[in-house]
């Protein structure tokens, strides 16, 4: 790659003047910042890629300049100008307000009849760590982050018990970037111990005696290709900690996921995984105990090289039940034995099925518990260890859920939501037979207390044909009673990668929206993992465009059925969804009002370049590679931006301090949707908005996450015609 500068300091963007009525009657008229153009040229693979906005990049490594900051600061103010000068804005403020100040809890992990879990109160910043005496007990707030930091900006990332209940780990980070340091408490005491590990410390295991712990680190955080399996002795430096696996230092796999570890219950064994891409890894055992005893530290091959997922699970005595995706894209559970853990040794236990995907498994006393998926919808089934099926868990309908179990009894707590369903967590055995059915046991243990009246609402899934008519499902959520009447505001958002799912759930902050006749669009896009492994592959590398037809088929069908019309639908998407909702803007423009388009990549010709980019190259591809290069360039939104289009009006958002998705992305497209939006009276505007107290969005404290959640909803209010 060759690299030439060819202008300094050209062409400008223009005023774009957007006269708005503030929600006092007051009346502003923000004015949008200039962007010098500075052309430089990448040639690539024999073919010449003109970019204009490089100098937002920062400097040569990617880091913050003081003239980059100052035009973040002038497009934030402009930002702020617009959005906050909008008419009605504190009164949605306060509406959105009394759904986000009700505060949120987790399930409880179980140690001995010590209960501990995470919970947020009403307008507190962030969640504390407390613990219960017994299932009822009286609740003990264990670790504030206010006490640590008043500002609101520190985040307790994980917390983690001991296996006695006696000890607490937990890792704390700031201002959302992630490099998070582990700490160590006395639970009874409060008192914190000496130990201090930093390193973006990924979470623990911990000896069953408690005196010491397995745990993820970077060895340089400024490197995300160095990440290392430690393990820490309680009371001693972190400086003498040791290092049992590590990053490859060269050759394709040392900038993926790489390295990460997990103990038996017991200590006995420790199972290390190294990520070779999104959806798959290389799995070793090795003898922990033999480790401490005598040194001795022997990995023994259990899968190698496949292009499968064998993440490893939960261990009873020498056996491993594990979920794999190996000639199984579904999903099906083996018994794996550790003293010969080699993949002709495995046995399957839980078989794959063709109308069900395989999330995870989990271990109680004596039940497997199977987390998986139908047509986007959360199936819990149990079985004994030796396969033999026990039933299914009555969720009751359409949820996501989730569930929190321990080796050492049949308890268990069921955490559930969905689209009409705010959050709750029931208690229940896992082995009452009754919980097959809707008269099963389920006791409550802790819910929200939303102020809304769900039975307004309903919802549905749908099934539409995408471009090249493979079937795809979408939820419908809106209020009971909508008219088809083609003239609805709807907000269609998805994701779409990195087999994550879109699944049904209680979206609080999106209940005026409804409430307002808005309906809610989420459909289940190839890249995601709603039906299998096959679906996930159907959206990267090559087939990625796959992603982009699922979404814009989505908008099609949503007009088609009268549902609204491009004037009044607006997208959204954060992320690989940032990304999506590029492509989709810069690729049919004409189905759309406005785009959300939030801590995205959008260049996709460089964005391996930076942060931990290259993690994703197994997902999306590199332009290093002649062959992905093209794959990349034919949608890569940065490039794809034209003069002359009629764009539709956009909110572009970034985390100055993200370290997975370096803010250049939204820099640099914003200046250039500007650009081509110049002389055009303002008609769609194009805002940018960069956090520079934030990262990938992870740890925000409450106040930011109310401003952000009232920035996206006033614009798309605003856009759509909702504003009173």
């Amino acid at each position: 790659m060759t690299l030439t500068t060819l202008a300094v300091l050209a062409a400008c963007v223009g005023v774009v003047g957007i006269v708005t009525s503030g929600g006092e009657g007051q009346t502003s008229r923000p004015v949008q910042p200039q962007t010098a153009r500075e052309v430089v040229v990448d040639e690539i693979h024999g073919r010449k890629i003109e970019d204009a906005y490089r100098w937002l990049e920062g400097d040569d490594k990617g880091n913050l300049t003081p003239r980059v900051a100052d035009w973040t600061d002038k497009q934030n103010a402009f930002t702020r100008a617009t959005l906050d000068g909008l008419p009605g804005r504190a009164a949605l403020e306060r509406r959105i307000r009394t759904m986000m100040t009700v505060g949120s809890i987790s399930s409880p992990s179980m140690r001995g009849n010590r209960y501990f879990y995470s919970k947020r109160e009403g307008s507190a910043a962030q969640s504390s760590v407390y613990m219960r005496e017994g299932p009822r007990g009286e609740a003990k707030l264990l670790r504030d982050p206010a006490v640590i930091d008043p500002s609101g900006l520190t985040t307790i990332s994980f917390s983690t018990a001991s296996r006695d209940g006696k000890l607490l780990a937990f890792g704390v980070y700031r201002s959302g970037d992630e490099n998070t340091t582990a700490y160590v408490m006395e639970v009874d005491s409060g008192r914190w111990l000496a130990d201090e590990v930093p390193g973006k410390v990924g979470g623990v295991n911990w000896l069953p005696d408690g005196t010491g712990f397995l745990y993820r680190r970077l060895g340089d955080v400024k490197n995300p290709y160095s990440g290392q399996v430690m393990f820490h002795e309680l009371g001693t430096h972190a400086r003498a900690d040791r290092v049992l696996f590590e990053q490859y230092k060269e050759g394709p796999l040392a900038t993926t996921w790489g390295p990460g570890g997990f103990l038996s219950d017991d200590a006995r064994w420790l199972v290390l995984t190294y990520w070779t891409g999104t959806s798959s890894n290389d799995l070793w055992v090795v003898d922990f105990d033999r480790w401490r005893r005598t040194g001795e530290f022997v990995r023994v091959t259990a899968a190698e090289g496949v292009n499968a997922s064998f993440p490893g699970g939960p261990i009873r005595g020498d056996t491993m039940y594990m979920l794999t995706t190996h000639q199984s894209p579904n999903g099906r559970v083996v018994a794996v034995d550790l003293n010969n853990p080699a993949m002709a040794n495995w046995r399957t236990i839980v078989a794959e099925r063709p109308d069900m995907v395989v999330e995870s498994v989990a271990s109680a006393r004596g039940i497997l518990v199977i987390d998986g998926q139908r047509k986007a919808q959360t199936v819990l089934e149990r079985y004994a260890h030796d396969g033999k099926p026990l039933g299914g868990i009555d969720l009751g309908g359409p949820v996501s859920a989730g569930v929190s179990v321990n080796a050492d009894r049949t308890e268990a707590f069921v955490s559930m939501s969905g689209f009409e369903r705010p959050p709750a967590i029931f208690r229940v055995d896992l082995a009452d037979e009754t919980l097959t059915s809707a008269a099963g046991k389920f006791e409550l243990w802790e819910k929200v207390n939303f102020p809304v009246d769900t039975s307004l609402f309903e919802s549905r899934q749908v099934t539409y044909s995408s471009k090249d008519g493979t079937p795809v499902t979408m939820f419908l959520a809106h209020k009971k009673g909508l008219v088809l009447d083609g003239n609805n505001p709807v907000l269609l958002s998805g994701y779409g990668g990195f087999r994550i799912p879109t699944t049904p759930g209680f979206r609080s902050t999106a209940v005026p929206f409804m409430e307002d006749g808005g309906v809610l669009a989420l459909p289940n896009l190839r890249g995601g993992n709603e039906y299998g492994e096959q679906w996930h592959r159907g959206g990267i590398l090559d087939k990625k465009q796959n992603t982009f037809d699922d979404f814009a088929a989505a908008a099609e069908w949503l007009i088609a059925n009268k549902y609204t019309n491009p004037s009044r639908l607006a997208i959204v998407g954060g992320s690989n969804g940032g990304l999506l909702v590029g492509a989709a803007v810069t690729q049919r423009p004409e189905l759309f009002a406005a785009a959300i388009c939030a801590v995205p990549l959008l260049d996709m010709l460089r964005y391996h370049n930076f942060l931990m980019a290259r993690y994703w190259v197994p997902e999306y591809g590199s332009s290093e590679s002649s062959e992905q290069f093209d794959w990349l360039r034919a949608y890569s939104p940065y490039q794809a931006i034209k003069p002359g289009v009629t764009y539709p009006a956009m909110l572009i958002t970034a985390g100055e301090n993200d370290t997975r998705v370096h803010p250049l992305h939204a820099r640099k497209f914003a200046a250039l949707m500007q650009e081509v939006t110049t002389g055009k009276d303002g008609a769609n505007p194009q805002l940018l908005w960069v956090d520079r107290d934030a990262g990938h969005g992870a740890g925000k404290p409450l106040e930011l996450v109310l401003r952000d959640v009232v920035d996206q909803q006033m614009f798309i209010r605003w856009r759509l015609g909702m504003l009173k």
